[in-house]
């Protein structure tokens, strides 16, 4: 084993004694994995463009480098993005982007793994590249430079960001890894050359290399073709999915970081998928079909993980987690275990008509934290429209059954700019969230308020037309709609009788714009997030950080007009940039969707009907229980 006390930092004290939270940059946590540099073969560096604490959060990667450590000749490090005062000085000095656990420059590997799981990380992936010394350019590599290979959300439409990628691998990871591994171990015995091995990648199943494809576009900016240029590639890439949740990698030591991070604490995926259909939402397109973990697997995982890592706190992650079929079972267990080690459980993603008062009090025995409800949209015309299946009523009984469960703090997520809204949709936001503060005076009586009065906070943030969704063909509402919206919500919540029990956030305008274009943006756009990046800018989720001129001006530099991308309507027949590419969910179906949102009708979920989506294709999860 690599011995980490002889590793020499890459980082003089001096340095780390000047920076915010040095320990960002020296790995060695507990069950950070260390081997020996001369005994593997394959040197894979995984990526999340973003500053430590949150890329430390991110269940993806944790089970990648899980995955890839358990191969032998193979040692995966982790990297993340430098924050704003180290990065200044890693300029300065010329110090090249090190891994954390050898404290090694990532320009000696001989992959770099970015996972992508957000469109405003773009100009982040460059600042990446940029100080780990790598050409931006995939055309501008040598044989010298690792395999830049992109995974992640963003990956199914990659388009924006193909110039910046040597390789991406569309769905995910458990699957296809070793088989790639092994091609590169081939390649690199037989002398044969980087481009040789990304045309050999090119043809394992859900990997896709920009460089042997090429878009013509029409006189209009729309896409005409869009073709493989190499003998034998792929026309098509099909994702690539688990087919068995239960017996595959997971991270039962996952690595504990030094300081705190935005998820401190054990997370238990418990299933994949939702059975949901909801046509703004992309993730449950693409990560159909459901599969669930065996519940005996989730509950050996919690009890293993708790004991690897000493975190008080677990979370169940799926999309939808009162989905899960045996949830009643294994709350009941992790409730008697988690009591007896005094953890908390914390159960996000839970439908508002799936809560009982039974599973609440449990739970809020260990801890009481605030109520979250996303009924998305204000009334039950637009929430048809938007296919998300929840009434009135199921919220109403929902919050009555918390406030009587003692609860007096509750969230609201909405959007606003939905496809076919109205301002009576949008008055609904606050009739409904007055509604809810009603109920709680209504069925509290006073005495009982022993936590005070009720507490409403209201969010809205702006939606987003995204691939593979039935809203791809949406235009999205402009800057000016969107702040007008925000506004005219403000307003009606303030004429509501409990408008004091009720607070009202919405998101940045700007951002949601921008986010909009690289969403549905094809390669024309990859020059102005260089330009951009080039002009100083990363850490753009970051508000303080956000500088919407610079994209402004770069627009106009390289006559981009951005309503192309976001405000203009879409012909049913369009080619869009991500159509090479297949999540399952088939396009007639997606269209479908669309024009039934149209005519405000609702598609029952999964477990109730198939739809026929296509899922059904790869012969697993509910789709194939269901034939």
């Amino acid at each position: 084993m690599h011995n980490f006390w002889n590793t020499k930092l890459a980082l003089s004290d001096d340095i780390l004694m000047k920076i915010e939270k040095p320990e960002r940059y020296i790995g060695h946590e507990v069950n950070a994995v260390t081997k020996d540099p001369d005994y593997v073969r394959v040197r894979f560096a995984m990526c999340f463009p973003d500053v430590y604490e949150i890329g430390m959060s991110h269940l993806g990667i944790q089970i990648l480098y899980d995955m890839f450590n358990s191969f032998e000749d193979c040692w995966c490090e982790r990297v993340y993005a430098p924050w704003t005062d180290l990065d200044k000085i890693m300029r300065e000095q010329n110090i090249p982007l090190f891994a954390l656990e050898s404290q090694d420059p990532i320009k000696n590997f001989d992959f770099l793994g970015i996972t992508i799981q957000y469109e405003m990380c773009y100009t982040n992936i460059l600042q990446v590249l940029d100080l780990a010394q790598i050409p931006l350019l995939a055309k501008d590599r040598g044989e010298d430079c690792p395999i830049v290979i992109g995974g992640g959300p963003c990956t199914y439409n990659p388009e924006p960001i193909a110039d910046f990628f040597d390789m991406f691998y569309i769905g995910e990871g458990e699957t296809r890894y070793r088989e790639l591994l092994d091609l590169y171990e081939q390649y690199k015995d037989e002398g044969k050359s980087r481009m040789d091995f990304l045309k050999a990648a090119a043809k394992v199943p859900g990997m896709y290399v920009p460089q042997l494809y090429k878009t013509t576009y029409k006189e209009d900016g729309t896409i005409e073709s869009f073709k493989a240029i190499e003998e034998g590639i792929p026309e098509f890439i099909v994702k690539e999915v688990v087919k068995d949740v239960s017996d595959t990698y997971y991270p039962l030591k996952p690595v504990v970081p030094y300081i705190k991070c935005t998820q401190d604490r054990v997370v238990l995926e418990i299933m994949r998928g939702c059975i949901r259909g909801c046509r703004f939402c992309q993730a449950g397109e693409l990560y159909r079909p459901v599969r669930e973990r065996d519940v005996e697997v989730l509950k050996k995982y919690a009890v293993e993980m708790l004991k690897n890592t000493g975190h008080e706190e677990i979370s169940l992650s799926s999309l939808s987690s009162s989905d899960y079929s045996k949830l009643p079972e294994l709350l009941d267990f992790l409730i008697e275990e988690c009591s007896k080690k005094h953890v908390n459980i914390t159960l996000p993603s839970l439908r508002i008509d799936a809560f009982s008062l039974d599973v609440m009090s449990k739970v809020q025995d260990i801890k009481k934290t605030s109520l979250t409800f996303a009924p998305e949209a204000g009334t039950q015309r637009l929430r048809n429209v938007i296919n998300k299946g929840l009434t009135v009523e199921n919220i109403i009984d929902g919050s009555t059954e918390a406030f009587l469960g003692g609860w007096n703090k509750v969230k609201l997520y909405f959007m606003l700019g939905h496809p076919f809204e109205t301002n009576e949709d949008i008055r609904g936001i606050a009739e409904l969230s007055n509604q809810i503060a009603a109920t709680f005076f209504d069925v509290v009586p006073k005495e009982k308020r022993v936590n005070g009065k009720i507490q409403i906070t209201v969010s809205t943030s702006f939606f987003v037309p995204k691939p593979f969704t039935a809203f791809q063909w949406a235009p999205q509402n402009t800057k000016e709609q969107f702040i007008e919206k925000a506004y005219y919500c403000r307003g009606a919540i303030t004429e509501q009788l409990n408008q004091k029990s009720i607070k009202y956030n919405w998101h940045d305008a700007d951002l949601s714009v921008l986010e909009g274009i690289l969403a549905r943006g094809d390669r024309r756009i990859a020059p102005v997030i260089l330009d951009v990046y080039k002009k100083g800018s990363f850490f753009e989720s970051w508000t303080e950080y956000y500088n919407h001129d610079r994209w402004l001006d770069s627009f106009k530099d390289h006559g981009i007009d951005t309503a192309f991308y976001t405000s203009r309507p879409r012909e049913d027949d369009e080619i869009f940039p991500w159509d090479f590419i297949s999540c399952g969910v088939n396009k007639s179906f997606l269209l479908n969707e669309w024009h039934k949102a149209q005519r405000e009708e609702i598609t029952p979920n999964c477990s109730q009907k198939c739809s026929g989506c296509g899922g059904a294709q790869f012969g697993i999860g509910i789709c194939f229980a269901g034939r």
